[in-house]
């Protein structure tokens, strides 16, 4: 097992853990940082000072109840439905690839691809607001033309390693899909 440092591409650091469990069988995983309790201290404190402005100056009790409710609610949500811990990448040669992800909740995610229906693994360029955005993805086959592609699948779409980072997922994918 080995966990090497990467950066995502607002440079913040992110962990890519591969694990070998045979020839024909590889995971990747892609953590990014936890929820940071600065930054959350900010914002909520940040909305409460402001809640409590607009209390003192209109003497409305719902303001500073409302202001409470939408950062609590705001929070859980954002924990529940935003903020993804680790996303995974299972490679078995002869099965499929399962594309997991984890969030700050605890809930996962997870979907299966059948290796019949990918056509490649592939790293592609975007080009994002004067900055060129590399991404893993999946190039599935459409099923009336075996030579066409239907749909690309990108991977790691939370954490959004930078090249040095999905090059190294690249060519272990590669590998496992040339002995297929």
């Amino acid at each position: 097992m080995a966990e090497d440092e990467f950066t995502d591409i607002n440079g913040k650091a992110i962990s890519l853990q591969c694990q070998s469990h045979s020839n024909f069988c590889r995971e990747f995983t892609v953590s990014a940082p936890k929820l940071s309790l600065r930054r959350i201290m900010v914002y909520t404190c940040s909305v409460w000072l402001v809640a409590y402005v607009v209390f003192f100056l209109t003497q409305n009790t719902a303001v500073l109840s409302s202001a409470i409710f939408i950062t609590l609610v705001g929070m859980m949500l954002h924990i529940h439905l935003v903020k993804i811990d680790h996303e995974t990448l299972l490679i078995v040669g002869s099965l499929g690839v399962q594309v997991s992800s984890s969030y700050a909740s605890g809930r996962e995610s997870t979907t299966f691809i059948e290796m019949s229906k990918i056509k490649d693994i592939v790293i592609n360029e975007a080009i994002y607001m004067q900055r060129v955005i590399y991404s893993l993805c999946i190039l599935l086959k459409d099923p009336s033309d075996p030579d066409a592609v239907s749909t690309v699948v990108p991977l790691f779409q939370s954490s959004k390693p930078r090249l040095n980072c999905l090059v190294k997922v690249y060519r272990s994918c590669q590998e496992i899909l040339a002995q297929c």
